[in-house]
């Protein structure tokens, strides 16, 4: 009995003379996607998605004194580290092969507009002077906001009504960012989600001679719940109401990219989308509009839950991380901020 291809039903048989016909295989059957899932080294080739070490940003605490590596409760395996620990963990990471840090400060002095934020010897500058010498090949982030800095906890200058003054805090992020590039920031990351905030740091930046100096832009940033494991860490918990009126409602997307589009015109050299599980179908839709690298930020209350129902022993942590990493991947992210950075690292390596 030979054999001859039917269109889109794969081989069927052609019967020999005086023979019936044999029934075609019905479609469900023909098609078996299963055959590309029978083999692990097969299913690695056919996977569209693939993590790597190049995918991963570490954020990291800094505070003042000497000798500090003190644990955040709210997240296992994340440390508020003085300059001198904070250098030997940027060591590792690079030995890691993790391509970057984002530095977040937190400074013992704090004042209405956050003044320690610009100051030459302020807390981060001296932290992006050390780094720069013990780990030279990683890449430097500086987050650029003023909830760490204010002793309202707010992300700006306030007016007398008690909310954010957006064009005085722009004066303030002009001071900030100039700052720190001069201490050897590689890349600005404006957080505050003030308007016009990326335009008037380009300016401050290029007007300092920082030309060359990227912004990476907290673009679509929303007033999310899952920042509380963040605010324990960085001691930025606001003193009173919340953060709604300067971050997005997390009900709306079409404003994520009104947004994305306001500080690529602006300048813009990458941007971001905060938090980001919860926030998917944003990075799929900013992905599909915008060609500049796109970010995720995997937050506190994203990892603090992953580490909570570990310990309960209701998950598997190692697969959970790897899975949700992948999903923010898949999602259309370039590169992901995430407190699981190391952990990632040591197993793709």
């Amino acid at each position: 009995m030979s054999y001859s291809p039917t269109p889109g039903m794969g081989q069927a048989m052609t019967p020999g003379p005086g023979e019936e016909p044999p029934p075609l295989p019905p479609e469900y059957l023909v098609r078996r996607p299963r055959r590309l899932r029978s083999h692990p080294a097969l299913r690695r080739l056919v996977r569209q998605t693939q993590l790597t070490r190049d995918d991963l940003v570490l954020p990291l605490f800094v505070v003042e004194g000497r000798g500090v590596h003190s644990a955040v409760s709210s997240m296992p395996g994340v440390f508020r580290e003085s300059i001198d620990r904070l250098a030997e963990t940027c060591q590792k990471a690079e030995e890691l092969g993790i391509p970057g840090v984002i530095l977040f400060g937190v400074p013992e002095k704090k004042d209405p507009e956050g003044r320690q934020a610009w100051l030459p010897e302020g807390l981060v500058q001296r932290a992006m002077e050390r780094i720069a010498s013990a780990a030279p090949g990683l890449l430097r982030i500086a987050d650029l906001c003023f909830c760490e800095y204010t002793d309202h906890g707010h992300c700006g200058v306030l007016t007398p009504e008690g909310d954010v003054d957006n064009d005085a805090t722009l004066e303030n992020l002009e001071l900030q960012a100039a700052s720190l590039a001069d201490a050897g920031a590689q890349v600005i990351a404006p957080s505050g989600m003030m308007d016009g905030q990326v335009g008037s740091i380009r300016a401050a930046l290029d007007e300092a001679g920082h030309l060359n100096v990227p912004i990476l832009s907290y673009a679509a940033k929303y007033a999310s719940a899952f920042y509380g494991p963040f605010r324990d860490a960085a001691d930025s918990a606001p003193a009173f109401g919340d953060r709604s009126t300067y971050q997005m409602d997390v009900g709306n997307s079409d404003e994520a990219l009104r947004e994305v589009e306001l500080d690529v015109k602006q300048g813009a050299d990458m941007v971001m989308v905060k938090p980001a599980m919860p926030c998917l179908d944003v990075i799929r839709r900013v992905r599909e509009r915008f060609d500049v690298p796109l970010c995720a930020y995997q937050v506190s209350g994203e990892y603090a839950m992953i580490k909570a129902a570990a310990a309960k022993k209701w998950i598997d942590e190692t697969r959970v991380m790897i899975e949700s990493l992948t999903s923010i991947k898949r999602a259309g992210a370039d590169f992901v901020l995430t407190y699981y950075a190391r952990e990632m690292a040591k197993l793709l390596r």
